[in-house]
């Protein structure tokens, strides 16, 4: 037996919401995939972090390596950068039990974005929890707009929606007490909460992690649905904040079309409405799901032993002339 034909690769698309992972055959053919809490690699920073690290991963691992041991990981992180790298890869190595050499590890927007376009062909606007946008130019370099975290901007993301969204209610409620009684929103948000009163809303809010607080806008997408015309325009504005992103890297980068990913654009259908219309005249393409995790896990089944370990380069694209896995 040819022994590249029995590598199985671990792929995982890590944001702040959830973990997505995938098992791959060198072939290409999709074995196994699951889902685990989100994780960060700004988790690195901190010794509470890291523990809660070491827990998600033996999470996937059990659930993982149930199916199939591995050769080789590749994995998307949100909160990643190469400071952190070797002592994330050497954690990762342990939990999956493979050498440090065969893990690759990726911000997860470029992993994303490899999976959507070869470098060079297009830039990919993300909306989750978090969001941003990115090009990889033919020379193979990263360039993003965005990404700055929900404390400094995140425009359109979930964190960002959540966040308006409270600001909205509270600044109601200040002015008149009572007021969430006549809004669908903040019926939908004080459900989500536990309660009505400023010390459900602390409590949960300054509790609740990055993932959590964002998972707060399908409160908002589930006002909208019901008609809120507050929630409605909070998310118009989501997509409008989605599009400048893009807008900033085709003035950059130059004219090229443009791919959607992530969960803000499936909330509701105004995201993506108000985006497409904010971004008249260029090339979006139609949103199709990109699956990271899974274009991971067959690079991951496709290294070479004993590769450096790291931050990867090269596309992540299957055959040559794919321009997704």
């Amino acid at each position: 037996m040819n022994p590249a034909s029995s590598r199985v690769g671990l792929g995982l698309d890590a944001g702040g919401t959830q973990t997505r992972w995938a098992l791959a055959s060198a072939a290409g053919e999709l074995l196994a995939q699951g889902q685990a809490e989100g994780l960060t690699g700004l988790q690195m920073l901190s010794p509470e972090g890291r523990r809660a690290l070491q827990v998600t991963f033996a999470d996937i691992a059990g659930q993982a390596l149930s199916h199939a041991g591995v050769s080789a990981v590749c994995a998307g992180l949100t909160g990643f950068d190469g400071d952190t790298a070797e002592p994330l890869v050497n954690m990762m190595a342990g939990a999956f039990v493979v050498p440090a050499s065969a893990v690759r590890l990726f911000n997860d927007i470029e992993l994303a974005c490899r999976t959507a376009f070869e470098p060079g062909q297009g830039v990919l606007v993300y909306g989750g929890t978090g969001s941003v946008a990115a090009f990889v130019d033919a020379q193979d370099r990263l360039h993003r707009a965005g990404g700055h975290g929900g404390l400094i901007d995140d425009g359109g993301s979930g964190y960002w929606i959540a966040r308006e969204a409270l600001r909205m209610v509270w600044r109601a409620e200040d002015e008149a007490p009572g007021a969430w009684r006549q809004s669908l929103l903040a019926q939908r948000l004080f459900d989500a909460v536990g309660g009505s009163d400023w010390s459900h809303t602390r409590q949960w809010v300054y509790g609740a992690s990055r993932g959590q607080l964002g998972a707060l806008a399908l409160a908002v997408a589930a006002a909208a649905h019901e008609g809120d015309a507050q929630a409605l325009t909070l998310l118009q504005a989501a997509g409008r904040e989605l599009a400048r992103l893009g807008q900033v890297l085709l003035r950059r980068c130059g004219t090229r079309p443009l791919a959607l990913a992530g969960r803000v654009f499936e909330l509701h259908p105004a995201v993506e409405e108000a985006l497409r219309a904010a971004l008249a005249g260029h090339e979006v393409r139609p949103r199709e799901p990109l699956q990271p995790h899974v274009a991971a896990a067959r690079l991951a089944a496709r290294l070479a032993p004993g590769v450096a370990a790291g931050v990867a380069a090269g596309a992540l694209a299957g055959p040559p002339g794919q321009g997704q896995p």
